[in-house]
């Protein structure tokens, strides 16, 4: 049944498009024609199965990491068509939050609270709020954007350190291409994007920056839909899927290449993606099986901050709504030596640092220095759980 409806549904598609063709006479753009035809959610949904088969190039993993596969796509899908369908008008940009608990790509941070904007650098926007508690706090304009394909190298920087604030931590920044007194983004005339990371030490505690954003001297009303609007909007969603998919897959698999290590991640590969200059990453792939248990050791530098978390596969954080699955600079337990030991299991052998495979025997992980004065690489250890006796590790 499902594919005589498939093959109906095709045949009307090509009758109309031909009956349209005949007819030809209303002058149309090319993104209209496409809208018209259909040929734009063709395109779309055909982009989004290609999207297949970056999952299936990892097809001899188990059956939950492929189901997680899957749902990845589909959280892909959701956030491309919120960020470029919804909120990809740069007349009236919206800071919102793209990547989070059920959204996730690239080892996404679990002590950050992201929010990006489309804008462009025709125009000249301010960000106004209050700074709040949170730890740290920076703002970047990115060229391109997400789902347009390329890099998404940085045009202007500011973080927390260098911020203006009032008294009450009320805050106004200008991003302009153009320079500003006070606190300026800078932008270049390609900027399609901002980028909010606010990082917490204990998100419990201290309070989320409220930001808002608004174009300087316009009326702030939207563009109105048009064809050109959903054919790009689609085309950026499914582009998003595939190319995201594509590119941390094959950061993945250049992973497994040193698993159980923690080597320094190319500086250039994690700027040109949209990663902050100011974090030294360390991204690698760890494999422990029932009866093991993974030991990192590193010692911490004089930093701004730094943490550690598991993923699985996809560079998609573990759910850490429910579960141990990362640890910082805060909630560590550092042990007499200035050393911190941290403990990757499927179960909780009863030492401090503790994390939680949540079931997963494979993933990719992450550990990061930010704004550190020296850059160490933790060591890694695979032993037996059973050499592991409660208390063996824990820290002085």
């Amino acid at each position: 049944m499902r594919r005589l409806l498939i093959f109906f549904a095709s045949l009307y598609k090509a009758v109309k498009r031909f009956s349209q063709k005949l007819r030809g006479a209303t002058p149309l753009t090319d993104a209209d024609r496409r809208i018209v035809s259909g040929q734009t959610w063709d395109d779309f949904c055909d982009t989004l199965k290609a999207a297949g088969a970056n999952i299936m190039a990892h097809n001899n993993q188990d059956s939950r990491t492929m189901a997680e596969g899957y749902r990845y796509l589909s959280r892909l899908a959701r956030g491309g068509l919120e960020a470029f369908v919804e909120y990809a008008d740069p007349l009236a940009p919206v800071l919102r939050c793209m990547v989070h608990e059920t959204v996730k790509m690239g080892a996404d941070n679990p002590d950050n609270y992201y929010q990006n904007a489309v804008i462009s650098g025709r125009y000249e926007y301010r960000i106004t709020g209050n700074r709040g508690s949170v730890h740290f706090l920076t703002f970047s304009t990115q060229k391109g954007g997400y789902g347009q394909g390329g890099d998404l190298p940085p045009s202007g920087f500011l973080d927390s350190k260098s911020l203006i604030t009032g008294p009450d931590g009320e805050l106004e920044i200008i991003l302009s291409t153009k320079q500003h007194e006070g606190n300026w983004l800078k932008m270049d005339e390609d900027s399609g994007m901002v980028m909010v990371r606010q990082t917490f030490l204990d998100s419990k505690t201290e309070k989320r920056a409220e930001l808002k954003i608004e174009r300087i001297g316009g009326d702030g009303l939207p563009l109105t839909v048009t064809g050109k609007s959903i054919d790009d909007g689609l085309m950026s969603a499914s582009n998003l899927v595939a190319g995201a998919s594509l590119l941390f897959s094959k950061w993945t698999s250049d992973f497994m290449k040193h698993t159980n290590r923690l080597p320094l991640f190319d500086e250039k590969k994690s700027t040109k993606a949209g990663g902050d200059p100011n974090i030294a990453y360390y991204h690698s792939y760890w494999k422990i099986e029932e009866n093991e248990v993974m030991v990192i050791t590193a010692t911490p530098p004089p930093c701004e901050h730094w943490n550690f978390q598991l993923n699985n596969h996809w560079m998609e954080s573990l759910d850490y709504r429910y579960y141990p699955i990362h640890i910082n600079k805060h909630t560590a337990k550092i042990n007499s030596d200035g050393t911190v030991t941290v403990v990757v299991s499927h179960v909780n052998p009863g030492v401090e640092n503790w994390l939680s495979t949540t079931g997963h025997t494979r993933g990719t992980m992450c550990w990061r220095w930010i704004r550190s004065d020296s850059r160490p690489e933790p060591s890694v250890e695979i032993v037996p759980l059973t050499a592991l006796k409660k208390g063996a590790l824990q820290n002085d």
